[in-house]
């Protein structure tokens, strides 16, 4: 699969954009705050009905504009398919595959798969559980709708239990009513940790493995799964636990507590591992993501990777570049600062690419190689 044309009008630095890719390699060049990251966060958005970095639709809206269109011509195994989306204030967006609108957002996530790689990853070390509760989310979401529904109907039953927690005490408080909404939890948080639990067990071997491949082996990485479902049934966890919830007035267990253990030679990568050692990390397991996609799908993603090779070694840099640039990997589309180094990493490797330069909003084509 390929993006052939992108179409953009309105998305943040952007007032008008129309581009044509290389079904290869694409890398775009250019200082920082040019348009670069907003460019590969529209591809995103074609795929995921939302942009990478920005909640909230109005935040991408060009400055003083009141709509955005993004559009995408694509080959999709043998069809053409055509995505728009499009947005209005006060009226919200509409997304459109070959000209006919999508009841639900929902119903086109997985679609055109995507993998992006960006700088903001570093929350998935950094910050919170919920940051990696987020990420199994977004992608298990790609290729399992009953996943993403049961997310959907999870998070509904979990704000209404914990508003009845927060607003119905004494003498209004009901074990019935409460005991109600659990069974709708344990309904859903089973299925759920079954298949975080599926996802994350296929993904360790593949994700230690591009490690070891874009490292040089000189470390050993491992993630594991941490819920309280792996050890206890959720309903008994429920029960358990509903004076404690009475007094804190929110559900203190169930699947929006997992959590992933990222760490590296045995010990905590954000304590013990170095920038370079981190970010070699993040980009083991986005390519591993790639390949699970690729797997279950039988379609390989879009690979969007923005402004990673700071940080790393030339020698990494080459050895990453080298990896995706062989027929394992799709199309894929890159950002980065450093001109010389892009010209460097194209001229040793036998591949199509097109070379752009982004300057202020405006997007140019410098080199091309069929």
């Amino acid at each position: 699969m390929h993006l052939n044309t992108l179409t953009v009008i309105n998305f943040k630095s952007f007032a008008q954009l129309e581009l044509e890719f290389n079904s290869k390699i694409n890398c775009f060049v250019g200082d920082n705050g040019q348009g670069k990251t907003n460019l590969l966060d529209a591809i995103y958005y074609l795929s995921m009905c939302k942009s990478a970095f920005n909640p909230n639709d109005n935040q991408v809206l060009k400055h003083g504009e009141s709509f955005f269109v993004i559009q995408g011509r694509y080959k999709r195994r043998t069809s053409d398919e055509n995505i728009y989306c499009g947005f209005k204030q006060a009226e919200g967006k509409v997304f459109r595959r070959n000209g006919k609108d999508y009841e639900r957002l929902a119903d086109h996530i997985g679609f055109i798969p995507v993998v992006m790689v960006s700088p903001a990853d570093s929350a998935l070390i950094e910050e919170s559980g919920e940051e990696r509760r987020k990420y199994m989310n977004s992608v298990i979401s790609q290729f399992d709708k009953v996943y993403l529904d049961e997310i959907m109907r999870y998070n509904r039953a979990l704000a209404q239990r914990n508003s009845f927690l927060k607003n119905y005490s004494g003498s209004a408080f009901s074990y019935d009513i409460l005991e109600a909404i659990d069974e709708q939890l344990v309904q859903y948080g089973r299925i759920i940790h079954e298949k975080r639990q599926e996802f994350i067990n296929q993904l360790i071997p593949v994700f230690q493995d591009y490690y070891t491949r874009v490292s040089g082996g000189a470390e050993t990485v491992s993630l594991t799964y941490r819920s309280q479902l792996n050890n206890h049934d959720l309903h008994a966890l429920l029960r358990t636990n509903v004076e404690k919830d009475r007094l804190l007035k929110y559900t203190s267990a169930g699947i929006h507590r997992d959590d992933i253990t990222l760490n590296i030679d045995g010990y905590p990568i954000r304590r013990e591992g170095s920038q370079g050692q981190q970010k070699t990390y993040l980009i083991a397991l986005k390519l591993a993501q790639f390949d699970f996609l690729s797997s279950v799908s039988e379609i390989k993603p879009l690979l969007l990777l923005d402004d990673i090779f700071d940080k790393l070694d030339f020698k990494r840099v080459e050895q990453l570049v080298r990896l995706v640039a062989h027929d394992g990997f799709g199309q894929i589309f890159i950002t980065d600062t450093n001109k010389n180094r892009i010209d460097e990493i194209l001229a040793r490797i036998n591949s199509g690419y097109h070379l752009y330069k982004v300057e202020s909003g405006n997007v140019y084509l410098q080199m091309e190689r069929s």
